[in-house]
């Protein structure tokens, strides 16, 4: 029942919050606007991210009111947890109005990663606190810029987002971690509300600002459920349940850069602009990520309840393989390169 709860106030209040910062983010010309490299046509506003933080925010507010069994009792790394979302909203809306220089945003990323870990005392969970942290810190800004990378398509991020969420949630559930729960029906909630706007034709995006924030709490849920998985290969399974996100961000820098072009620079050369050549959809195009992502949501559930440690070890290495073949035949597929990429002669 408590789950039940969290999981209304979340997806209610971003569901209509979102149609308040729609009208905010266009009077503060939070626009995106249609460019080469861009599949959108027209103008469309950029805070989602801010109506996710809120949702977060107010489902966790009122759960104290309602009752304090609600809220988990790590409350002092609840509220660190919320400070890292706060700041990595921040740095997105700065990116979002104005650009950013990259050395800037990986900093703050960094800075964000770094008041994670030691306030939701991380800092030794994989031994001694100078292997785990730059450990975590490289864990939680890859991810946080794969789902950046991987926001380029009407209601991708946000969709895979709420189905990793549902994984990170049932095993919160089956771990028995109060915490690992909590947090994953609040962003199941909160993105499946958003999901009403994102999906295909996209009334608002999540902006860097969203996707960064979403990448910053998928790879926190990974660091909390390395707490209930031995140490062995056991802790490769966040890296799994990730893969999709972790796979787009590979293929995408590997290709980029051999081709003797900017990896930084965006383009319409992801695993998604590459399936919606082939499919000729962005809805069917949403929809097989999405079929991705649940095989490999229900994949690591199953290996969760298993608990052998060489089955995650077989599984993420077949997942791999799979991902690579995958990845060979959609660099097979025709893509568009703007001209802010050219390739190297």
């Amino acid at each position: 029942m408590n789950n039940l709860v969290l999981f209304l106030l979340s997806a209610i209040s971003v569901y209509f919050f979102t149609f308040f910062v729609k009208k905010i983010a266009i009077k503060l010309n939070f626009i995106d606007k249609p460019e080469e490299r861009k599949i959108h046509k027209i103008e469309t506003p950029l805070w989602g991210g801010v109506s996710i933080l809120a949702g977060f925010f107010l489902t966790c507010l009122i759960s104290f009111f309602i009752s304090r069994g609600l809220i988990p009792k790590q409350f002092s790394q609840l509220i660190f947890f919320l400070i890292g979302m706060v700041l990595i909203c921040g740095i997105g809306l700065l990116d979002d109005f104005s650009g950013m220089k990259p050395t800037i945003k990986f900093s703050g990323q960094i800075l964000v990663s770094i008041i994670f870990i030691f306030g939701t005392k991380n800092s030794t969970i994989l031994g001694a606190y100078y292997i785990t942290i730059p450990i975590l810190i490289f864990w939680m800004v890859g991810i946080m810029n794969a789902l950046n990378f991987l926001d380029n398509m009407d209601g991708i991020t946000s969709g895979i987002a709420f189905i990793l969420g549902l994984g990170f949630f049932a095993l919160g559930i089956l771990s028995g971690n109060h915490f690992l729960s909590f947090i994953s029906v609040i962003l199941i909630g909160s993105t499946l509300g958003f999901l009403f706007h994102n999906f295909h034709p996209a009334k608002i995006f999540l902006g860097d600002a969203g996707s960064m924030l979403i990448g910053y709490v998928l790879s926190g849920l990974g660091i909390f459920l390395l707490k209930e998985l031995p140490k062995d290969f056991s802790q490769l399974l966040p890296f799994l349940l990730l893969s999709y996100a972790i796979f787009d961000i590979t293929l995408v820098t590997f290709i980029r850069k051999k081709d003797g072009r900017s990896i930084l620079q965006g383009g319409q050369d992801h695993s998604t602009h590459r399936i919606g050549t082939a499919m000729g959809s962005i809805k069917i195009t949403a929809i097989t990520v999405y079929f991705f992502n649940i095989l490999i949501v229900l994949t690591s559930v199953i290996i969760f309840i298993i608990k052998n440690q060489f089955a995650t070890l077989i599984t993420t290495f077949i997942f791999v393989i799979i991902f690579l073949f995958f990845g060979i035949k959609l660099n097979n597929v025709p893509i568009l390169i703007p001209n802010n990429q050219p390739e190297k002669e």
